[in-house]
């Protein structure tokens, strides 16, 4: 007997969710206290990179596009993370500052999605970050013209070694690198549950205060 096709395997993969549940009841009023809560939990647990998030942007020509980036820091006023201001994502956030993340904890079955309008940290947040990174990390944000084509990776080593040349140890915050942070109007958390009949809790922001209701899966 033949082995199916790999696409044959695709179609057949099935997946029982049966690790726990979300209700009304046992979540928080207060969507950033739910997200704490399950983010601990999912670092707890050891889950790969529990800091891992999908930013989506939509650019001027409406194509959305998606890739990860390492949360590096929540409050109430949002999500931060950190990257290249002239990167894709960065000149598709100058046109349209409203984004979305996604947390996927496979092990966990859960995902957390956050929509809300972006806006660039405080020089003084971005610099205290940059300084905390490894060198390597710090010159790599002077090396590499993010999203822009190269002839070769030739070209990022070269970059580095120019600017570990200049700068030595103590190479400053380059002015197109920085912070960003998402300001939350919209979160919800899901849950894997048997049957297909998952879980979906939606907060939204409206007039100040967070409303929480139940999803169809």
């Amino acid at each position: 007997m033949t082995s199916p096709t790999s696409k044959e395997s695709l179609a057949a993969l099935r997946k029982s969710y049966e690790r726990a549940e979300l209700g009304e009841a046992h979540s928080a009023d207060d969507p950033l206290r739910q997200f704490e809560r399950w983010l601990d939990e999912a670092i707890d647990a050891q889950v790969p990179e529990p800091n891992a998030m999908t930013l989506c942007t939509v650019g001027n020509d409406l194509r959305p596009s998606s890739r990860i980036v390492l949360i590096k820091g929540y409050d109430a006023r949002g999500l931060v993370w950190y990257t290249n201001y002239e990167s894709r994502k960065g000149r598709e956030l100058a046109g349209n500052p409203y984004a979305s993340l996604q947390f996927h904890w496979v092990e966990l079955e859960r995902v957390v999605r956050i929509e809300g309008r972006v806006e660039k940290a405080g020089a003084d947040e971005s610099d205290a970050y940059y300084a905390s990174r490894p060198l390597d990390s710090r010159l790599g944000a002077w090396a590499s013209p993010q999203s822009e084509v190269i002839g070769g990776r030739e070209v990022l080593v070269k970059n580095a070694a120019v600017a570990a040349a200049k700068y030595l140890l103590s190479p400053p915050r380059p002015p197109h690198w920085g912070g960003y942070r998402l300001v939350p109007d919209r979160w919800e958390f899901w849950q894997g549950r048997k049957s297909r009949l998952h879980d979906r809790l939606r907060y939204r922001l409206e007039a100040g205060q967070w409303t929480r209701e139940r999803l169809a899966p």
